[in-house]
């Protein structure tokens, strides 16, 4: 494997990459206010929902579509639209989107545009020729490691254990890009109903320190 891609996806995918990841909570902030989530254990369970069942799963489908590009690919970015259940989570995606286009069509002379997240990402790994199942494997980790962080400013959960839930769900985010990297539509299906229940009620949460 290409160190150079490794270290692409690496930067693309890291924190410090200028998206405003740290911004969102995808509805965890409004589960810890409803006591959904209250240990670490909580927690795990919720995001290996997202990475089996969720929104996770469906973007690492999208991120798939759009590398493959057998559908155009508005077409993709409009079924990736399409499955945001409420508005903070289309938010997520665009803004996400927007500032991912923007940075890689600058620094690495992307044609990209106007894109949701996960279809922007899929575009740019076809473009620069990246492998796409590590690219689905560190993008379901980058999503993981931020959720974690988010839990952390929300609740009582240490260092420690934040690290042994990404350690622990490291082997999930591995099969669910497996899993994915077809990039077939027709295989997207998303069932966390509380997931998307919890970042509908955090539009209307009183009090709040993430975008969503």
């Amino acid at each position: 494997m290409r160190t150079d891609a490794v270290l692409t996806l690496t930067q693309w995918l890291s924190p410090a990459f200028p998206v405003g990841a740290f911004t969102y909570s995808h509805g965890l902030e409004a589960a810890f206010e409803a006591g959904g989530i209250k240990t670490s254990a909580d927690l795990e369970t919720w995001l290996t929902d997202l990475l089996t069942l969720g929104s996770a799963h469906a973007d690492a489908h999208f991120v798939a579509a759009a590398y493959h590009a057998r559908v155009p690919l508005a077409e993709v970015d409009r079924a990736a639209r399409a499955f945001a259940p409420c508005r903070e989570r289309l938010l997520e995606a665009e803004a996400q989107g927007r500032a991912f286009c923007d940075v890689v069509g600058h620094v690495w002379d992307a044609d990209l545009a106007g894109l949701t997240y996960p279809v922007a990402l899929g575009r740019a790994v076809a473009i620069e020729g990246l492998p796409l199942e590590l690219s689905l494997t560190l993008y379901l980790q980058a999503f993981v490691s931020n959720l974690v962080s988010a839990a952390q400013r929300l609740g009582p959960i240490g260092q420690t254990e934040a690290q042994r839930v990404i350690r622990t769900l490291s082997p999930i985010c591995e099969e669910t890009a497996r899993e994915a990297a077809d990039g077939e539509l027709t295989h997207i299906a998303s069932s966390s109903f509380l997931s998307d229940i919890a970042a509908m009620k955090h539009e209307t949460q009183r009090s709040r320190i993430f975008r969503t």
